[in-house]
């Protein structure tokens, strides 16, 4: 990490969205016969509005070969989750999750993480990740600056969800919003693309919709 956190020239964006309609599909499907035995939170949503961004922008999903002196760019997303475990920080990856619907991202998520708290994550977990989520938010922390997992170029910060003043056709009503924070590595990801991919991702999960779910 001290190595990435000093050889990576890490720029870091921040974007505040509405989730209201992100959370009430949480609520609403949690509800709904057919998905039960689905652990689905909002962790799965932003990861499924990531990786529907990346595959938008896949400039954002690259690694720098340092032999070869070029950027490489990653036609599959295996997509690291920061897990806090009794040992310490990990960062488990789920190999190809750019072929996942939501139920399969849900599961997958669930099994990575709970086999983190186990201690039980396999050395194949921790290697060949492209780009990362780090939940924050479930620690009640609104926004950071995340540093970027040693040989990948972006990385996601998701913060706490909650009630907050909005203004809505010129309204001020209560809303559910939440901070997005993405560190991108400016030597492999042009300022434009990282913008475009943080802005997707927030639009996803303002305006869900069935596209986000399904396509």
């Amino acid at each position: 990490m001290v190595q990435s956190a000093f050889s990576a020239p890490h720029v870091t964006e921040w974007l505040t969205v509405d989730v209201t309609r992100t959370m009430d599909m949480v609520k609403r499907l949690k509800a709904d016969r057919e998905w039960q035995g689905v652990r689905l939170t909002p962790l799965v949503f932003v990861a499924r509005a990531f990786l529907l961004a990346i595959r938008r922008f896949p400039d954002i999903n690259v690694s720098w070969d340092e032999q070869a002196q070029e950027i490489v760019h990653k036609h599959y997303v295996n997509l690291g989750i920061a897990a806090a475990t009794p040992r310490g920080l990990i960062v488990p990856n789920i190999k190809d999750c750019h072929e996942f619907d939501v139920t399969g991202l849900a599961h997958a998520i669930d099994t990575l993480v709970q086999t983190a708290r186990s201690g039980k994550t396999p050395p194949e977990d921790m290697s060949r990740g492209t780009i990362t989520i780090t939940n924050i938010g479930a620690l009640g922390v609104d926004a950071g600056t995340p540093i970027l997992n040693p040989g990948e170029a972006a990385i996601l910060a998701l913060g706490a969800v909650r009630d907050t003043p909005w203004v809505v056709d010129g309204q001020i009503v209560p809303r559910k919003t939440t901070q997005l924070a993405m560190s991108f590595d400016h030597r492999l990801v042009d300022g434009a693309v990282g913008s475009q991919v943080l802005a997707e991702v927030g639009r996803l999960l303002s305006d869900p919709g069935e596209t986000f779910l399904f396509v």
